[in-house]
């Protein structure tokens, strides 16, 4: 590892301690995504990041179910027109990928809302465009 990147992902540990409180699962999944962003870097299409998330979670043993659909309930009406949830993490954490310059608001409401939508109270916004993985991560709970 060379310093830079190993000085990063200390960097990365201190903000998850002091300004993010991280359950287990959640620091679990953020490692995952830290290693596949050492390895790749930014400026990948989101399915690279995805697919390459999906073969660290299932090397660490973290149960996932990729590109989750999630039909809704609208006055007594199941709508299912194609939602789907990137990652769904052991049936308790939404994971929400992308690779853009910058999150926006609408990412932001995005996860909120499907953290609504599925009744799962925690979600992580992971933007690998970030130069520094830890400047992409986001945690939500509701």
């Amino acid at each position: 590892m060379n310093h830079e990147a190993h000085e990063d992902h200390e960097d990365f540990n201190a903000q998850k301690s002091s300004k993010m409180v991280f359950d287990d699962l959640s620091r679990r999944v953020v490692d995952c995504a830290y290693t596949v962003h050492k390895a790749l870097g930014p400026g990948l299409l989101e399915s690279a990041y995805e697919e390459c998330l999906c073969i660290k979670l299932a090397q660490q043993k973290i149960p996932f179910v990729r590109q989750k659909i999630m039909p809704f309930d609208f006055e007594g009406q199941k709508i299912d027109i194609g939602y789907k949830l990137d990652l769904l993490i052991d049936n308790s954490l939404v994971v929400e990928l992308k690779s853009v310059e910058a999150l926006l608001p609408i990412h932001e409401a995005q996860i909120m809302t499907y953290l609504k939508l599925s009744n799962i109270s925690t979600g992580l916004l992971i933007n690998f465009n970030a130069k520094l993985i830890k400047n992409g991560i986001r945690r939500f709970v509701i």
